[in-house]
């Protein structure tokens, strides 16, 4: 088996990228504190189509170096914007007739293998904190909770990783293109 080349993928360019029909699907970073981890998120989002990403608090913006480290330029294709906190990210999207969730582990929370979209509908995911996750207020905001299973000894995982789960199992469930 032979590794393909970079210039045998085929891959769209940014402005087809910006035009192309898109995963109903809106990440939101409630505070995230590492430039690597919000880089590998707009990696991983541009992989898989998001529609933007919603940056909260204390998590940093492009231009940033550090973010343009492991983004590798997905920072200029996946559309984000701003918001001084999460609770009025997610406010706005429940305006916008989004379904919210929260990825944290919290009572009646919904296992991911469980989780089932409609592809007709739009939704977003909340991330927190490496630390203390995504915040109580906004938890009480969403309309539900997602949880990972896991069945190791720690009880988190990288906020990267989790949004990577969480899009790819969106991705297979909404994206139709």
């Amino acid at each position: 088996m032979r590794k393909l080349a970079v210039t045998e993928l085929q891959r769209i360019d940014i402005d087809t990228f910006k035009q192309s029909k898109k995963t109903p699907l809106t990440v939101v970073l409630d505070n995230v504190r590492s430039l690597h981890n919000v880089g590998s998120i707009f990696r991983t989002a541009d992989a898989f189509r998001i529609e933007r990403i919603y940056l909260c608090g204390i998590t940093a913006t492009p231009p940033n170096a550090e973010i343009h480290k492991t983004a590798l330029g997905a920072e200029n294709s996946v559309e984000w914007t701003f918001f001084d906190d999460a609770l009025t990210a997610v406010q706005l999207l429940k305006q916008q007739e989004y379904t919210v969730f929260a990825v944290e582990q919290a009572e009646n929370s919904i296992s991911l293998p469980q989780l089932q979209l409609d592809p007709t509908k739009q939704y977003a995911i909340v991330l927190g904190n490496e630390v203390k996750g995504v915040q109580q207020q906004v938890v009480d905001a969403c309309q539900g909770c997602i949880e990972i299973p896991q069945f190791g000894t720690k009880h988190s995982l990288n906020v990267s990783i989790a949004a990577g789960l969480v899009m790819w199992d969106a991705f297979k469930q909404l994206a139709n293109f």
